[in-house]
């Protein structure tokens, strides 16, 4: 949700600013909490003042911060300022399309570019850059959220994408991605040594109440946060680091960041999940001008979405996609392959 103030008193003219359906299996949870896990920049303090307010609607009725949600309620905050102009518009930043059809295209997102205008990005994004490539076909429009993105990727990660150019594209889709009929795989670089060549991460995922920007990982049996499960298998040893591949049997938010934290291993150059600390490896001033070059070289999370496979809508053919490494992501592997070899440790101090 975007960051605004939440007035003492619900104004007589008020605007919608955020809109949610409970999932038919939700257990019945105070309101406070239920919209805490899904306001990204509210904190719950924020939330029981706008209830208090008369500002959070359920069905059309204002609702208290100890409302119980069940399923179906739709639940509204509407406040007596306007939202910001969310709206898509063209705008021509090139796409890198690996693949494209009648009803789908699967594009390579670079790294540093946001999928979907949000808090902060409202332009320059994903969505923009395809709304400019469709401009010319009618049927399609950005705005309606029966066709576009189809899943997500962070800002940061690079890799594929699936966009859907028609309604039924969207939800045939999106049902393969719910029950999990998908394949995405990622490679990733994570600090320290893994004792085994391959494992399983279960964990729930929710968002941290220490900081909303970042999720945690919670007990599968806790009741809190949503189910999550990533294999992981190594790819490349290179002693302080390893290279890693990712398969999603989940997709949640911060997904293999969390897990991969969770279970000791940040990924490098993750500020978010504290991998831009220099977390293994020696003490030395030549170490640590090595890494910290290494950070110059790839400066966010290396995290690479690799491969992504899915069943096209129409023909029903198994359809599968690889990116290659970005050019950051290469650059950065490469040096640590040098430095393994003891070729970088000759030439850092040239």
């Amino acid at each position: 949700m975007e960051e605004i103030d939440i007035l003492d008193q619900p104004a007589e003219e008020s605007y919608e600013h955020f809109r949610c359906v409970v999932d038919p299996g939700q257990v019945a949870i105070r309101i406070d909490k239920y919209l805490f896990e899904r306001m990204v920049h509210s904190s719950r303090n924020r939330i029981q003042t706008a209830a208090e307010a008369g500002c959070i609607c359920v069905n059309d009725k204002a609702v208290k911060s100890n409302y119980k949600v069940r399923p179906g309620d739709v639940i509204t905050l509407m406040l007596s300022v306007p939202k910001h102009d969310s709206t898509i518009y063209p705008e021509d930043i090139p796409l890198d399309i690996v693949y494209e059809d009648e009803v789908l295209m699967v594009v390579n997102k670079p790294a540093g570019m946001v999928v979907h205008p949000g808090a902060g990005n409202f332009n320059g994004t994903l969505i923009n850059a395809v709304a400019w490539h469709m401009k010319d076909v009618p049927t399609f429009d950005p705005n309606s959220p029966e066709v576009g993105l189809v899943h997500r990727i962070d800002k940061d990660t690079s890799g594929l994408l699936v966009v859907a150019k028609t309604p039924e594209a969207k939800t045939n889709l999106g049902k393969q991605f719910f029950v999990h009929d998908t394949h995405r795989s990622y490679h990733c670089l994570v600090w320290g040594h893994f004792t085994e060549d391959e494992g399983r991460i279960e964990g729930n995922i929710t968002r941290d109440p220490k900081d909303r920007l970042r999720m945690t990982v919670m007990s599968p049996d806790s009741g809190i946060g949503k189910e999550a499960v990533t294999h992981w298998r190594v790819i490349e040893k290179f002693g302080y680091v390893t290279l890693v591949e990712c398969i999603l049997e989940t997709g949640r938010t911060h997904q293999i960041r969390a897990h991969m934290k969770h279970i000791g291993h940040p990924l490098f150059g993750d500020e978010t999940y504290g991998g831009t600390e220099i977390l293994r490896g020696e003490r030395s001033s030549t170490y640590k001008a090595f890494i910290n070059n290494c950070f110059k070289v790839c400066p966010r999370q290396a995290l690479h979405a690799k491969t992504l496979g899915f069943v096209h809508p129409v023909t029903g053919e198994q359809m599968d996609f690889t990116s290659p490494w970005p050019s950051d992501f290469s650059e950065l592997i490469a040096k640590w392959r040098g430095y393994v070899s003891g070729t970088t440790r000759d030439t850092l101090n040239e």
